[in-house]
C-alpha cells in the first residue's frame, strides 16, 4: 500500500447497517495493511480546531523562563510543559527538535484514578488555553471512542468492548512545537522514526509534507491529511492486543528542505490510553495456528511505565 486510506466516520455513525459495516471493514482492512487511516466527519468543529491552534500558539511563543515554570519535575513530563530536546525515540540518543505540552484526563466519578494521574497544569497568563484544551481533548476521545467500536467490531468482538476501559482512561493530549531549524542538525529531526505506545493516536495538524508513514515493504510514503481530516494510526497497546494483526507502523517527521528551515511547524496528537488496569494480553480471536500468540501477558500501566523508561521520561 502506497497511500494512506480516507474513510468518513459518519458512515459509521449512520443507521444504515451496509455504510456501517462497510466503514469496519474499511477501516480494518487499512489497519491490517498500512495501521493509519485519514478520517473525515469527527467530532472536532472548524472553530474549535482554529481556537484550539491560536491557543498553542500563544503559549508556544511565551518566553522560555515563562514556559520553563510549567515543567512540573518527578511526573515524567505526563502533564505541563516538556522542553526542547528532551525526547528522544527508543534507541535514539539524540533528543527530538521539538517541545510540547500535555494535557491528561479530566476524571469523572473515580477518586482512585484522581490520585493516581497527575494534576492538569494550568497556564495563568492564558486564560483560554485549558478552556480549550479540554474541550479539544473531549472531541478527541469521543472520536476515538466511535473509532474503537469500529474496529471492536472488525475483530469479532462485542462493539462497546473497548469503552470501559477507556472511559477515564490516561489518555494525553499533546499539542507540539517543532521550532525553526537555525543550524545543521547533526543527527536529530523533528521527531525521529517510532511507534507510538498507546491504542490509537489521532492526529491534528498531518496537512502538508513532514509526516512519513513505514509501509509493510520499508519504503517510507508522505502521509498528508486533508484539511478536515484526522490521521488516525494504530499504537503498540492494540498491536500486541491484536497479536499484530492491527499493525503499529513506524512513523517520523522529517526535517523540512533548507528553505523552509525558517518555519516553525504545529502538530496535535492526541494519545488514546486505556486505563492502567487493561489487560493487554492477547485476544482469543486473534490466534490461530498460522498466528500463534506472540506477547506474554502484561498490563496497559506495565507496558505504559516499560516505554516511558525507554524513551528516557522516567528514571529506573
Amino acid at each position: 500500500m502506497n497511500s494512506i486510506p480516507s474513510v468518513n466516520l459518519k458512515d459509521f455513525t449512520s443507521h444504515n447497517p451496509e455504510i456501517k459495516q462497510k466503514f469496519v471493514d474499511a477501516i480494518g482492512k487499512a489497519y491490517e495493511e498500512i495501521g493509519f487511516v485519514a478520517l473525515k466527519g469527527h467530532f472536532l468543529d472548524d472553530t474549535l480546531v482554529d481556537n484550539l491552534y491560536k491557543e498553542v500558539k500563544n503559549f508556544f511563543d511565551l518566553p522560555t523562563e515563562t514556559k520553563q515554570k510549567y515543567e512540573i519535575p518527578g511526573i515524567g513530563g505526563q502533564r505541563g510543559y516538556v522542553s526542547f530536546g528532551k525526547e528522544s525515540a527508543k534507541g535514539k540518543k539524540e533528543g527530538d527538535l521539538k517541545e510540547f505540552w500535555h494535557f491528561g484526563q479530566y476524571v469523572e466519578n473515580d477518586n482512585e484514578l484522581k490520585v493516581e494521574y497527575p494534576d492538569n497544569v494550568i497556564v495563568e497568563e492564558l486564560p483560554e488555553f485549558n478552556k480549550i484544551g479540554k474541550e479539544a481533548y473531549q472531541m478527541l476521545e469521543k472520536t476515538a471512542k466511535y473509532v474503537l467500536r469500529a474496529l471492536a467490531l472488525y475483530l469479532g468482538l462485542e462493539e462497546t468492548y473497548f469503552d470501559n476501559y477507556i472511559h477515564n482512561g490516561n489518555s494525553i493530549l499533546r499539542p507540539i512545537h517543532y521550532p525553526p531549524i537555525t543550524e545543521e542538525p547533526k543527527e536529530a529531526v523533528r521527531a525521529a522514526a517510532h511507534g507510538d505506545i498507546n491504542l490509537i493516536t489521532l492526529l491534528m495538524g498531518a496537512q502538508g509534507k513532514g509526516l512519513q508513514v513505514q509501509n509493510h515493504h520499508g519504503e517510507w510514503i508522505d502521509a498528508i491529511a486533508e484539511s478536515d481530516e484526522l490521521m488516525i494510526n494504530v499504537g503498540d497497546m492494540l498491536s500486541r492486543h491484536t497479536n499484530n494483526k492491527l499493525k503499529s507502523t513506524i512513523h517520523r517527521v522529517t526535517n523540512p528542505p533548507k528553505e523552509l528551515w525558517g518555519t516553525s511547524r504545529y502538530s496535535i496528537p492526541f494519545f488514546m490510553h486505556p486505563v492502567s488496569s487493561m489487560d493487554l494480553n492477547v485476544l482469543e480471536e486473534c490466534i490461530d495456528e498460522n498466528n500463534p500468540k506472540a506477547f506474554d501477558d502484561i498490563t496497559a500501566g506495565e507496558f505504559l511505565t516499560e516505554r516511558l523508561i525507554e524513551l528516557g521520561l522516567i528514571k529506573k
